[in-house]
């Protein structure tokens, strides 16, 4: 999110009994093969990322094969706290490539000035609405995903009720107390969440529609993990922990993970996702200021945004490629849900106002 998305499908895996992803990769897979120095001709190139980060370790080793390269992972928490770390260490990076900074936070990344501008061989081939730098290549489109409310099929089945559809359906008497979502100031999809209102609402509007929501019933909690496995309904976690909430702010990727780390693999997942309350996360890698192997980190940069890479992503980060002509694997689209038209809001924008917003919004929910 951010904590990224991918930090919460390790949870989701992790509640399902899934240990193989629980993690998402480590750091000795990622760092196999020759070590090398961190000074001039390096053969190891070292990406600083959340703790979320996961790619198959064949696909490291093929960068390895490629370049001469080995990649070495360096885990920082959450989003958030990993750009944090970066910004504290400014010029004297702790890697040569971070991973993981979205257009939520994009803002603070570029005004503190982290990142060496780099052009990525094959920026040609990425779709240009997620270059969100393209005059200055300080960052390099990698995925996209969607914060979306999930919703527990079965419950809606029984009480022979439609499913929301939108962000105004949240607010209807008929969904009173049954949506939990996440504290935007604590949390990713809390935070997507609350700007996809924004973005759908204004900045006149957002206020009064949470009001609504309060008065409807809304559950706020600290995070994604607390929100989705132990108060939702619909997951495995939450199923386990006799969880009373039918809707949940997550992704629109959630219901393949449900699905794929089910045993029994269940024909249709779960899980269902509400199109109309999705917030389009776009997420990016940079090549550090002052890193020790710029030559490592450009050519890093280069292999993830080539089809490789990104036909990984899917099922180990359960994120969208941004590559044109990369393929999507049948169960990530068979049982995730695309939004067309998902809300978004301009990285200066929320630069600008991201504070008072956040402030304004604890203020009415949560105080």
């Amino acid at each position: 999110m951010s904590t990224t998305k991918k930090i919460a499908v390790t949870a989701v895996a992790a509640a399902i009994g899934a240990t193989a992803l629980a993690g998402c990769g480590s750091s000795d897979d990622a760092s196999s093969g020759s070590s090398g120095t961190k000074g001039a001709g390096s053969k190891t190139v070292t990406l600083v990322s959340h703790d979320s980060f996961n790619a198959s370790k064949g696909v490291l080793e093929e960068f390895t094969r490629e370049t001469g390269y080995t990649v070495k992972v360096l885990k920082s928490g959450d989003a958030g706290a990993a750009l944090n770390q970066e910004i504290l260490t400014k010029g004297s990076p702790r890697g040569d490539v971070f991973f993981g900074v979205d257009n939520t936070l994009l803002s603070r990344a570029l005004d503190n000035g982290l990142f060496t501008p780099y052009a990525a061989k094959g920026l040609g081939q990425v779709a240009s609405d997620v270059q969100l730098d393209a005059e200055k290549h300080r960052v390099t489109p990698v995925d996209t995903g969607d914060i979306c409310v999930n919703y527990d099929k079965k419950y809606f089945a029984d009480k022979k009720l439609a499913p929301p559809k939108t962000f105004g359906d949240l607010a209807k008497p008929a969904y009173r107390n049954l949506l939990v979502t996440e504290n935007a100031a604590t949390s990713s999809p809390g935070l997507g969440f609350l700007l996809g209102s924004i973005a759908t609402y204004g900045e006149d509007g957002y206020q009064d529609y949470w009001k609504k929501l309060k008065s409807n019933g809304v559950k706020v909690v600290d995070g994604w993990e607390q929100a989705y496995n132990e108060e939702f309904s619909g997951s495995a976690g939450g199923k386990k922990a006799k969880a009373d909430r039918p809707l949940v702010v997550s992704y629109a990727s959630s219901p393949p993970v449900e699905v794929l780390y089910a045993d029994p693999k269940p024909k249709t997942a779960p899980t269902g996702v509400a199109t109309g309350t999705c917030f389009r996360q776009i997420e990016f890698a940079g090549l550090l200021d002052g890193a020790k192997n710029e030559a490592g980190g450009k050519a890093l940069l280069d292999f993830m945004i080539g089809k490789k890479f990104q036909e990984d992503m899917p099922l180990n980060m359960f994120v969208s490629p941004v590559t044109k002509g990369a393929k999507v694997p049948e169960l990530f689209t068979r049982f995730g849900a695309t939004s067309d038209k998902p809300a978004t809001v301009a990285p200066d924008v929320i630069a600008k106002n991201r504070e008072q917003w956040v402030q304004s919004w604890s203020s009415l929910v949560v105080k």
